[in-house]
């Protein structure tokens, strides 16, 4: 007999359930987000399990990599590219778990990707840079703001980066406005500190990706934007065509079309947004270092505007670096731009 499992995860617990080859639900149990109890449920029909869906959530290593380490075949769900039957009047935390299982079951389930565990450390920390470089900037724009506002002057965020404590606080004549200024200062430099320490190590293990130095040959892509390409690309067979690998890229635009009339948008967001902000960053600095490349720009922006020239070249770069990846070959700027 082949029997299906199906978990519908949440922050603290999840509901799991196994179905037959008849849709019969032969368990249905909520339990704490502890594996022991989940492999527990699954024990009784370890021999039969054909495989077991984990909804795609914020918080499923922990589950996947026990159910696999465990034995079973795990397939983590594509929540985004799920739709349930809209005319349903009610649904519930085991209806979903039950959906799970039945897509399976009939051989549509739309699948992610499961990132090996074994590089999932090192691309979450290069998340984290990402993550704390926006809070840099976030800090460098208050003390910017709070200077313009008080005192009509301009600082430029070179400037601020350079400041330190005492100087930060001479910026305004109001001690507490000052003390403000001191504030955001002091954050900046703990979080420039912590930068610069998570890309030494990350760096360090860049010689272990044998395609680090070949993504590098591409203008615009540095040693921090090239490591993140690679990591969030991951196995870049795992895309059997271009185009697959642009639109996760987030360099494809998302409409609906009917009879030659946009009828709509699609999901924006769809894709990898990491990805898609790395090959915008290496557009803007592959527009200001490659004259082949600004000339393209320059030609798209004069029919267009300057965000989408900018995406236009990001997608440029993102299909360059798919071939250069597939192909083992470095970057050729005469094929990537014409």
């Amino acid at each position: 007999m082949k029997v299906y499992a199906g978990i519908d995860l949440h922050s603290n617990n999840s509901v799991a359930l196994v179905l037959d080859e008849q849709d019969r639900v032969l368990v249905e149990r909520r339990v704490p987000n502890e594996l022991e109890r989940v492999l527990s449920l699954l024990e009784p029909y370890r021999d039969d399990v054909v495989g077991v869906v984990v909804e795609s959530t914020y918080n499923w290593y922990w589950l996947v990599d026990g159910l696999m380490q465990a034995g079973y075949r795990v397939h983590l769900a594509n929540t985004a590219a799920i739709k349930q039957y809209e005319g349903l009047k009610r649904t519930d935390d085991a209806h979903d778990a039950r959906w799970l299982a039945h897509l399976l079951r009939l051989g549509i389930l739309p699948v992610g990707y499961i990132y090996p565990k074994a590089e999932r450390a090192l691309r979450d920390l290069l998340r984290k840079r990402s993550q704390l470089v926006r809070q840099r900037t976030a800090n460098v724009l208050s003390v910017q703001n709070l200077v313009a506002r008080n005192t009509g002057a301009r600082i430029s965020g070179n400037a601020v980066k350079r400041l330190d404590a005492e100087e930060a606080v001479k910026l305004d004549v109001d001690a507490l406005r000052g003390q403000a200024i001191e504030a955001n200062v002091v954050v900046m430099n703990c979080l420039e500190e912590q930068i610069a320490r998570i890309e030494r190590e990350v760096l360090s293990q860049a010689k272990e990706q044998p395609e680090f130095a070949l993504v590098c040959t591409t203008p615009g892509i540095g040693k921090v934007l090239g490591l993140t390409i690679l990591l969030e690309t991951g196995a870049v067979s795992r895309f059997a065509k271009v185009g697959r690998f642009a639109s996760y890229a987030r360099c494809v635009d998302s409409e609906r079309i009917s009879n030659g009339k946009k009828k709509g948008m699609g999901n924006v967001k769809c894709g990898n947004r990491y990805l898609a902000w790395a090959f915008v960053e290496a557009a803007h600095f592959a527009v200001r270092y490659e004259p082949r490349i600004k000339r393209f720009y320059e030609k798209k922006r004069a029919k267009t505007n300057a965000v989408v020239a900018i995406k236009a070249v990001a997608h440029k770069l993102a299909r360059a670096v798919y071939h250069m990846l597939r192909n083992q070959e470095g970057f050729d700027v005469t094929r990537a731009f014409g």
